[in-house]
């Protein structure tokens, strides 16, 4: 996966959004010309437009109308999504731009996304560790919770010490149906 640093343009930023349809759901996506900026779980109707309606205060415009470079990221990103719930994808490649995030939640976000593989899962406390926070596993879940690239930055493969699962921002189902995707927790027996 490609990631940038790059800080965005100061005024309005041209921006895009779509819903994709997945079997946990409806996800938005939004992507800048820099790359992928944000996946929405449960992204129905309402939802999308409080999703759409945070980002353009927070980007200072509306998403943009195609074609731009904005939109080639989110086609790129929806195939990625469509052939990951499809089991035929195990790593994303589509830019990301991390300027939602910050400081220690970069980072640990950052160590996530490049070091914990499809089909495995790490602690909490196992990724404070990592980033060379030991005593930070309880922030690490407040990085979790705040991550604004659910699926492509693999929140979902982080839980507790003991076993358990922990939380998750698109709730506990939609976290063990992607485990279960990647073989980590078994097929659900009705």
């Amino acid at each position: 996966m490609t990631d940038t640093d790059q800080t965005p343009p100061a005024g309005p930023l041209v921006w895009a959004w779509t819903t994709v349809d997945a079997p946990i759901g409806p996800v938005g996506l939004a992507a800048t010309p820099t790359g992928l900026i944000e996946v929405a779980f449960a992204a129905d109707g309402p939802t999308s437009e409080r999703a759409v309606a945070r980002l353009t205060r927070r980007l200072g415009a509306a998403p943009g109308a195609a074609p731009s470079a904005a939109h080639e990221f989110l086609a790129e990103a929806t195939t990625e999504l469509t052939a990951y719930f499809t089991g035929r994808r195990e790593t994303f490649s589509v830019p990301l731009d991390w300027s939602l995030t910050s400081g220690f939640n970069r980072r640990v976000l950052r160590e996530l996304a490049a070091h914990v593989p499809y089909g495995t899962v790490v602690s909490y406390q196992d990724l404070a560790d990592r980033v060379g926070e030991p005593g930070a596993a309880r922030a690490v879940g407040t990085a979790m919770g705040g991550n604004p690239l659910p699926i492509v930055v693999p929140c979902h493969r982080v839980v507790e010490s003991g076993g358990g699962l922990g939380g998750f921002g698109g709730g506990l189902e939609v976290k063990r149906a992607l485990l279960t995707l990647e073989g980590v927790l078994p097929e659900p027996l009705f």
